[in-house]
């Protein structure tokens, strides 16, 4: 997506965010060169469409699987500060990567001999019904033939016809995952969780191998059948804009573990990746900052 920020006497920055891109650029800044990271999405035949191809291929991410679909844009959303805290205002009635799913055989080739296929809960919601189902069946496929599959389940309810659905679908995801990253706060009102303890047990009883349970400036609770540990970030951060915090942090996750350090130094890692992130302005910050 274009995002703009900043707002300040009406002046804004654009660049380019959106949760799973987020996540992508992360891994890319933090993985070594031995691994390459491909984006999938749906991008317009439009000059902003271009810009965001550029982007994504001048930081060493794949684009040779983004479909075009002509006629459509890339979705916009603008963050402004109010009352102490980000608000957020989406424009997406346009937005190619809705369309994401449609091409069957382009759907299969992205996931394709992939070590890891991520996801989140954002791109299922803004899919119809019966492409969620495609992007779903290609992710079985995609783990049937080795893939580990990652899933955030990144609740967003004004994106969904309603909680029912939405509930439904997060779950059914669930359980074709190997490690789900949900958020403690966000999936409490939703299905019930009294701690953050709850939400791993939940995951888990689905058969979810690793769970890694955010809760903002909380401790996460990672637990697998037979490991659970408690990581809290290292005081002293300073908010500039939390934007991309969670996201920022699951890259860091991911890329520890793939590396092959521990549950704990994943956390860890995740941590403070996201420390660095909450402590610049935009959702994606200079990889030279992460060290």
């Amino acid at each position: 997506m274009i995002e703009m920020s900043g707002g300040e006497d009406r002046t804004y920055r654009l660049g380019y965010a959106g949760d799973t891109l987020n996540t992508a650029w992360y891994m890319r800044a933090l993985l070594g060169q031995d691994w390459s990271v491909d984006y999938f999405t749906g991008l317009g035949d439009d000059r902003y469409s271009s810009d965001i191809r550029g982007f994504l291929d001048a930081n060493q991410i794949g684009t040779s699987h983004i479909r075009t679909v002509p006629g459509r844009r890339p979705g916009l959303y603008m963050i402004h500060q109010q009352d102490g805290d980000r608000h957020f205002t989406y424009w997406r009635d346009t937005s190619a990567a809705k369309l994401l799913a449609d091409d069957r055989d382009a759907l299969a080739a992205a996931v394709k001999d992939a070590k890891v296929v991520y996801f989140s809960g954002i791109t299922l919601a803004i899919l119809a019904p019966r492409a969620r189902g495609r992007l779903l069946g290609a992710i079985v496929k995609a783990r049937d033939a080795g893939a580990k599959v990652v899933f955030d389940t990144n609740i967003r309810p004004a994106l969904w016809t309603s909680p029912r659905v939405m509930t439904a679908v997060l779950t059914a995801a669930a359980t074709l995952c190997d490690i789900v990253l949900p958020t403690h706060t966000d999936e409490a009102p939703l299905f019930g969780d009294t701690s953050i303890d709850d939400t791993a047990d939940r995951y888990l009883e689905l058969g979810v191998e690793e769970v890694v349970v955010k809760d903002g400036a909380g401790e996460a609770v990672i637990a697998t059948a037979n490991e659970r540990v408690r990581v809290a970030p290292k005081p002293g951060a300073t908010v500039v804009d939390a934007t991309g915090a969670g996201d920022s942090f699951n890259g860091g996750y991911l890329s520890a573990r793939l590396a092959g350090k521990s549950l704990r130094e994943a956390a860890e890692n995740g941590h403070r990746v996201a420390g660095v992130v909450i402590g610049q302005k935009g959702a994606l910050v200079d990889p030279k900052l992460l060290g």
